[in-house]
């Protein structure tokens, strides 16, 4: 004999139907991403936008396994993370810098769970072992830098290669610098007797 009445088991399953639904969203692993937005606040992100990012990504035969786009922009997952490096560097040059494409991880859950407001919960940087930086090397500055050390190198150990026309004003000083010392030097032992020659 049940001692409450049917409408609170029928309240406890529905509760509990729900709690499960809204709880699916942690169950799906975190995807690699890309994210377009906008720091400017005359561009807009909208299906403009978005009809360039996937014309792009089919344009350099890069697949990707979904796109949204929601007030903070547009995501696009793809399957690992050297494919969403590739397509990083594409968004990039097609959008022009106008437009700031950013690495990221979103959840792959299903659209409709999202639809509904289910959501996964997200985690802070204690909990999720930390934070993943990416860096990156500017490649043109330090073959500059390199190029002009060489040059600087070869110029010290080989003065003839000194470039005259450049250095000219450096050339000046230091044979005004000598003709200084030289007269110092003649006047400090012009009263000293040159030595005797001895034969």
């Amino acid at each position: 004999m049940n001692r409450y009445s049917a409408w609170k088991y029928v309240l406890i399953g529905v509760a509990l139907f729900v709690g499960i639904v809204y709880t699916l969203p942690n169950f799906f692993p975190e995807v690699p991403a890309v994210q377009v937005s906008t720091s400017k606040a005359n561009i807009k992100i909208d299906n403009s936008t978005l009809q360039t990012v996937e014309g792009a990504l089919k344009a350099a035969n890069i697949a990707y396994r979904g796109e949204t786009i929601d007030p903070t922009g547009i995501k696009v997952r793809f399957a690992d993370g050297d494919t969403r490096l590739k397509a990083k560097d594409v968004l990039q040059q097609k959008l022009g810098d106008d437009y700031i494409v950013a690495l990221n991880q979103v959840s792959s859950s299903p659209r409709w769970l999202a639809s509904i407001g289910a959501l996964p919960m997200y985690l802070g940087l204690d909990l999720r072992g930390g934070v993943y930086f990416l860096l990156q090397v500017d490649m043109k500055g330090a073959l500059d830098w390199a190029q002009r050390a060489l040059d600087a190198d070869r110029r010290y150990d080989d003065p003839a290669s000194l470039d005259v026309a450049a250095d000219k004003a450096t050339l000046e000083k230091i044979a005004a610098a000598l003709a200084t010392a030289r007269r110092i030097a003649d006047h400090l032992f012009k009263d000293i007797p040159a030595p005797a020659r001895i034969d």
